[in-house]
């Protein structure tokens, strides 16, 4: 009974940061007169004066978490603190559904993309700077921020630090210094988001503009304030600011922060993941360029270069913009772009999926066994970067790529039961589940996640609910044994 009060406390001061979000919105929406002050007054004095009740009536609570109750906490501060954050669109459009308002929040805070919003352009300023808000802070997870905010209240984050992680930091580099690799994996993060700003304006977007790409960017999450995404501004320009930045968002950002300190280059060359990201991205970029020019798809190479790119890079890093209706490619360009949405990105990273590290483990454990099968007798270990990989992690690995298929499978049969074709279910599942944004056909770039039933919508919230928090946080929970002391 202990560990719930302690849960809510905690999810107290997670909704209480909510309505410093949606403060910030109400300050726009004011200056801007967009017509949505009222929502955004609503919202934040709900929201605040929720989480103050909850934090203030559990404030004798035990100041730690259980390993159960870190799992626990994880699921709900996605899942139920969002709840909260529909209040400015319920409120400000009456006659969304509450399925729908859900959707889009979730799609935000997991940095997923898809929309089931029409006519974007005609948004309030201060509704597209929320999505866009929320988005950015769920790029590195809202439990990381907690985890740099609970010490300070007494509160230990270890727990919550193993349970949902953003950085490979190991385990041993954390302890007890959670809340410093917390804060910087932020500064990181923000200061990055300011130098993509600044870029994007110089590229030839407004200010607004900007901040809201940036925000999307950096978290890959892909929102636009626009309907036609990117391809409203038909910039070269910005086109390559986005495409770099969300190489940028698709690594380590532990990395980024090592390479500040130190002001150099070298921990990018050191991290065998980033050289797997640009390898199997950039690649990929010339080889559906090609495709696209032998399938005379755009009138020269260089043209099908430049969608390909970008259209590819903002798939694979699953963010989720676009500039082009790739869903009329050649079949195997979007293809192959959701494939590297399943693998394209680092721990550490923004992004969703299996996370390249996983990708790597595996293919060199295959290789292994082939040479075990070659060399029955002989003893050769799993190395990587020159350390060898302990068996048990091998093992974790394998078990969640395994339970990470058969989520796919299930959730694509689920969407193929109501009815729905199977591309555009399959597509669905993938994007959501990677966190990656549009699929292909109903949910094409050309369309939206609007198009949905109210039962689909709901399997494609719980995919990105289940991909965000790479799957055990959710299914550990429904294990009896979890429970037991």
């Amino acid at each position: 009974m202990s560990s719930i009060f302690t849960i809510v406390h905690i999810l107290g001061v997670v909704i209480m940061g909510f309505s410093g979000l949606m403060a910030t919105c109400l300050i726009t929406s004011k200056i801007a007169e967009d017509g949505a002050t009222s929502a955004f007054y609503e919202g934040t004095a709900i929201t605040l004066l929720t989480g103050f009740l909850m934090f203030f009536v559990t404030q004798n609570a035990p100041k730690k978490v259980s390993k159960q109750g870190g799992f626990l906490l994880v699921t709900m501060c996605w899942s139920l603190a969002s709840l909260f954050c529909t209040l400015p669109f319920m409120l400000q459009l009456p006659e969304l559904k509450f399925v729908d308002a859900y959707f889009e929040v979730i799609s935000a805070l997991t940095t997923t993309g898809g929309t089931i919003f029409s006519g974007i352009d005609n948004l309030p300023m201060s509704i597209n700077l929320w999505r866009h808000e929320l988005t950015w802070f769920g790029g590195m997870g809202i439990i990381v921020f907690a985890v740099a905010v609970l010490p300070i209240l007494g509160v230990g984050g270890m727990q919550l630090f193993k349970s949902e992680s953003p950085g490979a930091v190991k385990e041993s580099d954390m302890s007890p210094r959670v809340a410093q690799v917390a804060k910087s994996l932020w500064t990181a993060y923000v200061i990055i988001t300011i130098i993509c700003i600044i870029s994007l304006n110089l590229a030839g977007m407004s200010w607004f503009d900007s901040i809201c790409h940036a925000f999307a960017a950096m978290s890959l999450g892909g929102f636009s304030t626009h309907d036609a995404s990117i391809g409203f501004f038909n910039s070269l320009q910005i086109e390559i600011v986005l495409t770099v930045f969300q190489l940028i968002s698709a690594m380590n950002f532990a990395t980024h922060f090592l390479a500040m300190k130190k002001g150099s280059f070298s921990p990018y060359v050191k991290d065998i993941e980033v050289r797997g990201v640009l390898f199997v991205i950039l690649s990929s970029c010339v080889l559906a360029a090609g495709v696209l020019w032998h399938n005379d798809t755009y009138p020269d190479f260089f043209t099908c270069l430049r969608h390909a790119t970008f259209n590819l890079v903002t798939v694979a890093t699953t963010s989720g913009f676009m500039t082009q209706d790739f869903n009329q490619w050649p079949i195997f360009v979007p293809m192959w772009m959701l494939f590297l949405s399943c693998i394209s990105v680092s721990t550490g990273s923004t992004g969703g999926g299996i996370r390249m590290i996983r990708s790597i483990i595996l293919m060199k454990q295959a290789r292994l066994e082939m040479f075990k099968f070659i060399h029955p007798y002989a003893f050769k270990p799993l190395k990587i970067g020159g350390n060898v990989i302990n068996e048990n992690i091998v093992a974790s690995v394998t078990g969640f790529i395994f339970l990470y298929f058969m989520c796919i499978v299930a959730l694509v049969f689920t969407m193929l039961f109501s009815g729905l074709d199977f591309i555009t279910s399959f597509s669905a599942i993938i994007a959501c589940f990677n966190n990656a944004g549009p699929g292909l056909n109903l949910v094409g770039p050309a369309s939206n996640y609007g198009v949905l039933s109210d039962f689909q919508t709901a399997v494609c919230t719980f995919a990105m609910l289940l991909g965000r928090v790479q799957i055990f946080s959710i299914v550990i929970l429904f294990v009896p044994e979890f429970w037991r002391k």
